[in-house]
């Protein structure tokens, strides 16, 4: 009876099995069987994983770096699209009011001083003053002894009848003085910087005793806010207009441009303001050797209208005085979306360090192009030795860019800039460098552990520091006297609101 009862519940758990396992080779059960293993794999997956991010740190990004890491990615159109311009147009125009001068025998006779810019915005200050002073302007004198020591006359870089006759109903200009006034004693006279009109109206006593002033220096004679319309609208009628660079200049630049676009449609022209005198002049040498430091504080000895000798190269950094290194270039541009494969013209003089530090830059944007690898040998013969006309080339192809990115905010920065800007505000990214250099600093020291995490920084800090139209800015806070002028923002900078108008 055991055995039978035994025998018979085998029987039975025997039949059981062999029903269920008749299930279980169901096709629908044995992929419902794999679907939940499979989901139970992954969830114990996940898990681990995020037991792993946990135990360990997110890995220190450091600013040497390979340079392919990505940062966050930004779309097409806001890397090159210019900011909006709310219907506002150039208007150079003169008021109902405004008279001519005539200047009769009267001449005013200019030595401009500085590099290409400073001595254009220069000779448009003193198109400015003639009219003024009711005088006749004589074609300036070009700054030959600068650090560039360009020996190029007016016309060489300038086409001087298109200066002379787009001024005429503004102010007489002649080429020279008449012979008759060559010898006679002159007024020799350096104008005050950042002038008011009406300064310019008392120097106007000196014609009772000369026929003839000679202004030493012309950057910067005239003041930035707070002049008539009129006088603002000559200075950019001067400068936007009158002002247009020989036909050998603009020819070729315009050949750069197309050049450029046939590459690859969009570029960035970089002014990379790394040359050895403004390294010098500022006390900039971080990233430096020791040798490289001791050249460039001899310079700064030996160079006598630098007043400052003495520099804290690490708090002029940490201001923002600095150009940025072609290295904070490329990791700057990297942050802000740009892709490596941008095409980037390189603006500037001989940079300092020569192909090794400009390889630091290249490391980040292998498509780099200079106006020596664009223009063949023949075409930059004519403008060799001659740094002025040269960076009238560089001007050109800025002036003409999709984005264009000053390193430092010198002359050729703030100029380009302006012109950009009465242009229809063409987009221009201006670097926070002091912003800048903390976020450089804490991503060395690992205080951001994340790439995505600088760039979102670097692209919030300069989100409102691409060219959208805003009024000119007037004297920072708490300074009085005379010092106020000169930290207001240069009226070649920015020439809104007296050169841009609504379209309304």
């Amino acid at each position: 009876m055991v055995n039978h009862r035994g025998s018979s519940h085998n029987h039975m758990r025997t039949a059981s099995t062999a029903k269920f396992i008749s299930r279980k080779q169901s096709p629908r059960a044995i992929a419902l069987y794999i679907f939940l293993l499979f989901a139970f794999s992954i969830f114990i997956f996940v898990f681990n994983a995020g037991n792993i991010v946990e135990d360990h740190p997110a890995p220190v990004i450091s600013i040497q770096s390979h340079p392919q890491t990505k940062f966050l990615q930004t779309a097409d159109d806001e890397l090159w699209d210019a900011p909006s311009r709310h219907g506002l147009r150039p208007c150079v125009k003169p008021t109902s009011r405004y008279k001519a001068a005539h200047g009769s025998d009267r001449y005013l006779t200019v030595k401009s001083n500085g590099g290409l810019n400073q001595m254009r915005t220069g000779i448009s200050d003193m198109v400015a003053v003639a009219h003024i002073m009711n005088a006749t302007l004589v074609i300036p004198q070009l700054d030959r002894r600068s650090f560039w020591q360009d020996s190029s006359i007016f016309s060489d870089i300038f086409d001087e009848l298109h200066f002379i006759t787009t001024l005429q109903g503004d102010v007489r200009i002649v080429r020279e003085l008449p012979k008759e006034l060559e010898l006679v004693p002159r007024a020799r006279k350096h104008f005050t910087s950042w002038s008011s009109m009406g300064y310019y109206k008392e120097m106007m006593q000196l014609w009772n005793d000369h026929q003839v002033i000679h202004v030493a220096k012309s950057d910067s004679r005239l003041a930035n806010n707070d002049l008539p319309l009129d006088i603002q609208r000559l200075r950019c009628r001067a400068l936007y207009h009158a002002l247009r660079f020989s036909p050998p200049i603009e020819s070729l630049g315009k050949k750069l441009v197309d050049r450029l676009r046939m590459r690859s449609g969009k570029y960035i022209a970089l002014h990379l303001r790394y040359e050895k005198d403004m390294l010098a002049f500022t006390g900039c040498t971080s990233g430096l050797t020791d040798a490289e430091s001791e050249e460039l504080r001899i310079m700064r000895e030996n160079t006598k209208h630098w007043k400052v000798k003495d520099i804290n190269s690490t708090e002029q950094r940490i201001g923002g005085f600095c150009p940025l290194t072609p290295k904070e270039v490329g990791i700057f541009l990297q942050a802000i979306g740009y892709p490596p494969s941008t095409l980037i013209y390189v603006a500037s003089g001989e940079i300092y360090g020569g192909d090794a530090r400009l390889s630091e830059l290249m490391s980040f944007f292998p498509n780099l192009v200079f106006k020596e690898k664009l223009a063949t040998k023949e075409e930059l013969n004519a403008f060799a030795k001659h740094a002025s006309q040269s960076a009238a080339l560089d001007y050109i192809v800025s002036l003409e860019s999709n984005v264009f990115v000053p390193s430092y905010s010198g002359n050729m920065a703030r100029a380009v800039e302006g012109h950009r800007r009465f242009l229809g505000h063409r987009k221009t990214i201006t670097p926070d460098r002091k912003g800048l250099v903390r976020l450089f600093d804490e991503l060395e020291s690992g205080q951001l552990r994340e790439t995505s995490s600088f760039s979102d920084l670097v692209q919030q800090m300069h989100k409102n520091r691409q060219g959208a139209p805003r009024k000119r800015k007037g004297p920072s806070p708490g300074i009085k006297g005379k010092a106020r002028f000169r930290t207001e923002e240069s009226f070649y900078e920015n020439p809104y609101p007296e050169c841009i108008c609504s379209s309304k």
